[in-house]
C-alpha cells in the first residue's frame, strides 16, 4: 500500500484543524471518503438524479442501473448467492432491527434463547432485548475472558437446545476484538440456531464472506468504509428472507395492492419500501471499488500493524490504561490516570487530533470494565505511524495540562 497516495485521495485530510494538521482517528465512528466516492455521488445528482424503478426514461433508466450495479458489487464484495439477499438499509442499527422485528418476533416464543455478548454496541443489544420482551424469550451472554476476548467453549455451555437466535459482533468497537464468528456460527447452527454478525466494524478492514462464514445474516454500513452515510447492508439467506415479513410498508416493496390486501415484490424489493437511499448506494457501490482497488488483505494487514504500534507506544506511557487484548482489530481505546477521557479529547483536539470519548454505545460493556466513559484512537486505511506519534505526544502535553507529568 503507498499511503501517501492513499492520503491524496482524501481531501478532507490536506487541512489544519486549530492550527495543526489534522490527524484523524475516529474512524471507527465514521470513515472519510475518497474523491472517488464524493464524485459518484456528485455525478449521479448532476447527470442521472432520477428515481429508480418506476420510470422507462433515460434518467430513471441510468439510475437504476446504477443503483442495482451497486447491490451487485456489494453481492461480490461479501459473496452472496444471489443480489436476491442483498437489502439496502439505513445503515447496521436498521439492518439488525429488520431481522428483531422481521424475524425473531415471527418466530419466537416463551422460554427461547437469545445469546449475545456484553461486548455489542446499543445497536445489537436493545433490538434483542425487545424482542425478548415481545415474545417471553429470554436473553442470555456469552461472558467475556479478563482480555475482553470469548471463550469457545463459553459459547459452547451458553448456547442450548433453547437458543434460537445469536447475535455478535464481528469485531468489538471498544475492545478491537476480533471474535471467531466461523466457529460460533456452527456452534450455533448445531444447536438449531440462527446467527447474525454485526460486521459495522468488520467488513470495513477484512475480506468478508458470507458463505465461508456460513452466517444467517451479517449486517453493516457503508459509512464506515469509505461509503456516504445514511446507507447500509442486511445480507440475509435467502429462505430466511422469503419466510420474514417487512417491517415497513408502502411504495416500490408490494406487488399488488387492492382495498383491503396486498402481496409482496420478491426479494429483495421486499424489504426497501418507499424511494431507496440510491446515491448512498451508488456511492457505496463506488467506495467498494476503492477498497476492493488497494485490497482488503493489505488493509487488515495494515490496520493490524498500526494498532500494534499504538499499543506499543501507548504502553510506554506511564499513567496509561488499554483496555482489550493483545490481538486486535485497527483502535486502541484507553484511558489517562485522573483525568476524564472528554478532557484527553478536547485537549487532543487542540492539537488537531480527533478521537472518539465516551461509552461508544456500549454501556453495559463499561460497566463490565468498570468505568464510566473511554477514549478511543481508531485507525484506517489512510492513517500512518506518525499519526499515531502525534496521538503520543498529544497525550503527554495532556498529562502536563493537568499537572500529571509522566516520568
Amino acid at each position: 500500500m503507498d499511503i501517501n497516495a492513499i492520503r491524496q485521495m482524501f481531501p478532507i485530510l490536506d487541512q489544519e484543524v486549530n492550527g495543526h494538521p489534522l490527524v484523524y482517528l475516529d474512524s471507527s465512528a465514521t470513515s472519510q471518503k475518497p474523491i472517488q466516492v464524493i464524485e459518484a455521488v456528485n455525478d449521479y445528482y448532476r447527470q442521472d438524479n432520477s428515481n429508480v424503478h418506476r420510470g422507462v426514461h433515460t434518467l430513471g433508466t441510468r439510475a437504476t442501473d446504477k443503483y442495482e450495479g451497486a447491490r451487485e458489487k456489494v453481492r461480490q464484495f461479501i459473496n452472496a448467492n444471489s443480489a436476491a439477499e442483498v437489502i439496502f438499509t439505513r445503515g447496521t442499527t436498521t439492518s439488525i432491527n429488520t431481522v428483531a422485528y422481521g424475524y425473531a418476533r415471527a418466530n419466537l416464543v416463551a422460554g427461547d434463547e437469545i445469546v449475545i455478548t456484553p461486548m455489542e454496541h446499543h445497536s445489537n443489544i436493545i433490538p434483542w432485548q425487545q424482542a425478548a420482551k415481545a415474545t417471553g424469550a429470554t436473553l442470555k451472554y456469552i461472558p467475556l475472558q479478563k482480555d475482553g476476548t470469548i471463550s469457545l467453549v463459553d459459547v459452547k455451555e451458553t448456547i442450548t437446545d433453547k437458543t434460537k437466535i445469536v447475535a455478535i459482533t464481528h469485531m468489538s468497537n471498544v475492545l478491537g476484538t476480533i471474535n471467531p464468528v466461523k466457529e460460533i456460527a456452527e456452534i450455533a447452527h448445531a444447536k438449531g440456531a440462527v446467527i447474525l454478525i454485526d460486521g459495522a466494524q468488520g467488513a470495513p478492514h477484512m475480506a468478508v464472506n458470507v458463505q465461508e462464514l456460513n452466517c444467517d445474516f451479517y449486517a453493516f454500513s457503508g459509512h464506515k468504509m469509505c461509503a456516504p452515510t445514511g446507507i447500509g447492508v442486511l445480507y440475509g439467506k435467502r429462505e430466511l428472507l422469503e419466510e420474514m415479513e417487512p417491517v415497513e410498508f408502502g411504495g416500490e416493496m408490494i406487488d399488488f395492492v387492492n382495498l383491503y390486501d396486498s402481496t409482496w415484490k420478491e426479494l429483495p424489493w421486499k424489504f426497501e419500501a418507499g424511494t431507496p437511499i440510491i446515491a448512498g448506494a451508488i456511492g457505496l457501490g463506488a467506495a467498494i471499488d476503492f477498497l476492493n482497488q488497494v485490497g482488503m488483505d493489505n488493509i487488515l494487514e495494515h490496520d493490524k500493524k498500526l494498532a500494534h504500534y499504538a499499543m506499543e507506544q501507548l504502553s510506554e506511557l506511564e499513567g496509561v490504561t488499554i483496555y482489550g487484548p493483545e490481538h486486535r482489530g485497527a483502535l486502541v481505546t484507553f484511558n489517562l490516570d485522573d483525568v476524564h477521557p472528554h478532557d484527553t479529547a478536547t485537549v487532543l483536539d487542540a492539537e488537531g487530533i480527533a478521537v472518539r470519548a465516551g461509552h461508544h454505545c456500549a454501556q453495559p460493556l463499561m460497566k463490565w470494565l468498570n468505568v464510566t466513559a473511554t477514549a478511543r484512537a481508531s485507525f484506517y486505511l489512510y492513517n500512518t505511524e506518525e499519526d499515531i506519534d502525534r496521538l503520543v505526544a498529544g497525550l503527554l502535553k495532556t498529562k502536563e495540562y493537568f499537572g500529571n507529568v509522566f516520568k
